[in-house]
């Protein structure tokens, strides 16, 4: 028979090995629950939330879930306020979720649609069928973020200018990455077509993509940004805008920029163009009626790259489009 202290000796075991394992699963329990906090914390910073500089982030009907392997925020809608700049906006149901083991790397979607209106009269909606994103976390903030949508369209009005522009794709792909003190933003578009209110399509699906380099806006990413969402007062550089029809057809843009107090767009930019007489048929092609103005431009472009490329400097003082630094082209209206 089993002495009693032997028994003694092993009930104590069960009983320890027993209250291990119950605060081993209490304190687990209690950092998922942590890191939950945290996760929710980092999802609504890249949307902006900031309450010290005036920006909220609003998650409705907010649960957790993924116990006990993975920690997921799902909400049922999402609204961000930045009352500071007059910039509002609304999304539909978030979903966001991370990995126990790699708490740095979050996941989420976002269902469509999303609205963003500021105080100058700017409106940009946008659809899609799939929006998926993931983003790098840092001690503090986020230091890089990649999302992905399938089929988006985006509608800009602007109020202010009665401008109406709608920009659709198969795929968008929205990079954002902290360097140094920098934000670098880069987006690309496939088989993107562009319309303007009143025109018919310009151009035929294109492959297009930006590439920008914002000076000292890396704190819109880690939430210490105080400009928060608000492009206003900002300065960088188009590190390059490029449009590819195929076939040869290609534009690209590039050159610094800054927006003042008012929203209003500077800049000084470089337009190269390549095969002008492609870009010529495409164009007459879907104006007809401007054959003739069409044909003037390519010739003069030609003359000025001596062949069928070009490179025009576009001037942008306070919101109005120059070519050559002289003859006004257009209006940009405040953001």
């Amino acid at each position: 028979m089993m002495a009693a202290s032997s028994r003694t000796g092993t009930s104590k075991a069960i009983w320890w090995i027993a209250g291990t394992v119950v605060v081993v699963i209490a304190l687990y329990t209690a950092g998922w629950f942590y890191t939950a906090s945290i996760l929710r914390e980092k999802t609504l910073l890249l949307l902006g939330s900031r309450s010290d500089a005036g920006i909220s982030a609003s998650c409705d009907d907010a649960e957790y879930r993924g116990f006990p392997f993975q920690i997921g925020l799902y909400c049922t809608r999402v609204d961000v306020d930045d009352n500071v700049n007059g910039i509002s906006a609304s999304f539909g149901a978030l979903r966001s979720w991370t990995h126990v083991y790699n708490p740095k790397h979050i996941f989420w979607e976002l269902d469509s649609p999303s609205e963003i209106r500021t105080s100058n009269g700017l409106t940009v909606s946008t659809s899609w069928l799939l929006l998926k994103s993931n983003l790098i976390t840092k001690l503090k903030g986020i230091e890089r973020s990649t999302m992905t949508l399938e089929k988006p369209k985006t509608t800009i009005v602007s109020s202010a200018t009665g401008q109406t522009f709608d920009i659709a794709a198969d795929q968008a792909e929205i990079k954002l990455r902290q360097d140094g003190a920098d934000l670098n933003a880069s987006i690309a578009l496939e088989n993107a077509t562009t319309t303007a209110k009143g025109l018919p399509q310009l151009l035929p699906p294109t492959t297009t993509s930006i590439s920008v380099n914002f000076e000292n806006r890396a704190g819109v990413l880690d939430g210490s940004d105080r400009g928060g969402l608000a492009l206003r007062g900002s300065q960088g550089r188009l590190r390059e805008f490029k449009a590819d029809l195929g076939q040869g057809q290609v534009l690209t843009l590039s050159g610094p920029f800054s927006f003042d107090d008012q929203g209003r767009m500077s800049g000084k930019l470089k337009l190269r163009m390549e095969d002008i007489p492609a870009w010529q048929k495409s164009l007459t092609a879907a104006f007809p009626d401007l054959q003739s103005t069409i044909g003037t431009a390519a010739n003069m472009l030609q003359a000025l790259g001596g062949g069928s490329k070009a490179s025009l400097d576009i001037t942008i003082r306070r919101g109005k489009v120059f070519a050559g630094g002289l003859i006004p082209i257009g209006e940009i209206p405040p953001v």
